[in-house]
């Protein structure tokens, strides 16, 4: 790790570079230019960002992982990513059909025999993972436990007829990710951290942080500079719970640009997860990853990205048959929790990606701006 000089933030910061090829020109000045005035604005007391290109990656760290010890950000610092989590449980799920061990097609009572003779029996998992199955955004406050939760899910009724309405759901991927932990006959957190993750090189990312790891994960801080961390609910695995670092999740994203040499049985399952099966707006969805036709203009980005496409039901186009993996198509996810933030966005056919993560909760246009930013600099 090389020491390029300090800034001074709402504390003492450090900003840090590591990479693993020949930096594109000025790449770190453009970065620093677009980060710095962000963390200055919502006061963030630590980002990292990772930036693959060719299959080379670049880490740029700012600030600190805690204001108390104020150790400093590397590319191992484990933030919560929130709903960026969506995409593994995706991704597990599209590896456990192409094993044969569920299909997209089937219903969800067909996995959870709970659910037989309710409104499940006519929703498929599909729906579960492209948000069309009706399910709302949050599990309710009153639920606590798995019993509560099933019987929820056993009486609940749509509002609109399955696969017309996009509406953005912990629920529907919460579900598919029980589903795929029935499919593959193993608890779901265990199915990430033994299958998902090793098969993808990702040798520090957990649901649960192990004891000898705890010192790297990073304290969260709310919008009004509170300390937090993510206080777990019943789906908080399946939708919102994995703790990373930009050094594995660069890599993540390399696997979703085929830029890996991995087993043709995970290449096949991330391919999967980006067939487009609707649009919704400029937004065309996949399994849980959104794609826009590229190039994009910010203001159309945003506009995919706005709080209406995540709080309310939004209209759907039907593509079928369903779009097959596109390369020229900027891919995206935003995530946070009550005191982190993360986006991750690439473009395939220009073998680069971003990942910025933060330990402190700021708006949605914001981290995307940034991401966007970033990529315009290094693919231009």
């Amino acid at each position: 790790m090389v020491k390029l000089g300090c800034i001074l933030m709402s504390s003492v910061a450090c900003l840090s570079y590591a990479g693993n090829g020949l930096e594109p020109v000025n790449l770190k000045g453009s970065v620093d230019s677009v980060v710095l005035p962000v963390l200055k604005q919502y006061a963030i007391p630590g980002m990292a960002i990772a930036v693959t290109y060719n299959g080379n990656h670049y880490f740029y760290n700012y600030g600190v992982a805690s204001k108390k010890t104020l150790q400093p950000i590397t590319q191992h610092t484990l933030f919560e990513i929130g709903s960026l989590s969506k995409t593994f449980t995706a991704t597990l799920a599209s590896y456990a059909q192409v094993m044969s061990r569920l299909s997209f097609t089937d219903s969800v009572s067909k996995y959870l025999p709970a659910l037989h003779g309710s409104t499940f029996d006519a929703i498929n998992l599909l729906s579960l993972g492209n948000h069309t199955s009706g399910l709302p955004l949050f599990v309710p406050e009153s639920i606590h436990n798995k019993s509560q939760l099933m019987s929820y899910y056993k009486n609940w009724k749509p509002t609109y007829p399955p696969g017309t309405r996009r509406i953005y759901s912990n629920l529907g991927i919460g579900l598919l990710g029980k589903v795929t932990a029935e499919a593959l006959n193993q608890p779901f957190e265990l199915a990430l951290e033994k299958r998902l993750f090793p098969a993808l090189g990702m040798k520090h990312s957990y649901i649960n942080i192990p004891a000898d790891q705890k010192k790297s994960y990073a304290q969260g801080y709310t919008k009004k500079d509170k300390p937090i961390r993510l206080n777990s609910g019943v789906l908080a695995s399946e939708a919102y719970g994995i703790k990373s670092c930009t050094d594995d999740l660069i890599q993540f994203i390399d696997a979703n640009m085929q830029q890996l040499k991995l087993d043709k049985t995970w290449q096949q399952a991330i391919d999967n997860t980006h067939i487009g099966y609707f649009k919704s707006g400029n937004m065309m969805q996949g399994l849980m990853w959104e794609h826009y036709d590229y190039p994009i203009s910010l203001k159309q980005l945003l506009e995919g990205n706005s709080p209406a496409m995540i709080l309310e039901p939004s209209s759907v186009k039907k593509i079928n048959p369903p779009k097959q993996l596109q390369t020229n198509v900027l891919i995206n996810k935003t995530g946070s929790t009550n005191g982190f933030s993360a986006y991750a966005a690439f473009i395939p056919s220009k073998k680069v990606g971003v990942v910025v993560l933060a330990n402190k909760s700021y708006p949605i246009d914001q981290r995307v701006t940034l991401g966007y930013q970033i990529l315009t600099k290094v693919s231009h």
